[in-house]
């Protein structure tokens, strides 16, 4: 069974102004299709077919660069376009909300860690809230297309997180990566982002 590219569950110009139609049309159509496609080319024929990309990446031989790279971008933006909308932005609530507090000291201090993650990622990556079974959160940042269910850093579940790739950002904010980091508050699904929580949770 083949991974499909997932429609988007909103308009392309809905997150509008903070993340533009035309970088939205080209991202998902362009660069998740294109990982999407490769995807189903790296593990064509081999006993990784009809597993889920959880279990997939969970037990990735990060030498294997093709499945690295594009098991990574096809999970990492099915992600992203989840855990944004319109209409979002604000702050979580409940168990989620509590456990940032007991984490990071507040939600203001979630966002700072979060954005620094962000914009000190050098070149290509994404930056991430991530949980462990127990709830405990943590933000980190990881390079390319990796993220935290792979094997090495941060190895917690993702429940957030934020493509700071050029092709995420550039046509609207060129090398202003902060404004991009800012608008992203925006639009975070905070709702989906707790649902997600609740779910990692033993």
């Amino acid at each position: 069974m083949s991974f499909q590219l997932p429609d988007l569950p909103y308009n392309f110009d809905a997150l509008e102004p903070h993340i533009d139609s035309k970088t939205m049309q080209i991202h998902h159509g362009k660069h998740h299709a294109g990982y999407t496609s490769k995807l189903n080319s790296a593990i064509e024929g081999t006993n990784l077919n009809g597993k889920t990309i959880e279990a997939i990446l969970k037990g990735l031989d990060m030498s294997n660069s093709a499945l690295r790279n594009n098991g990574g971008g096809y999970f990492n933006h099915c992600l992203f376009w989840e855990i944004m909308g319109p209409n979002c932005g604000g702050s979580p609530t409940g168990r989620l909300s509590a456990a940032i507090n007991d984490a990071f000291g507040s939600y203001d201090d979630f966002k700072s860690s979060f954005s620094s993650a962000a914009g000190t990622r050098f070149g290509s990556g994404w930056a991430w809230l991530c949980t462990d079974a127990q709830g405990n959160l943590e933000v980190c940042s990881t390079a390319n297309q990796d993220n935290p269910l792979m094997p090495g850093e941060c190895r917690k579940t993702p429940i957030l997180g934020l493509d700071v790739w050029e092709h995420a950002y550039y046509l609207n904010y060129q090398n202003r990566r902060p404004d991009y980091i800012s608008a992203f508050f925006e639009v975070i699904n905070w709702d989906k982002v707790s649902e997600k929580y609740d779910k990692a949770i033993i």
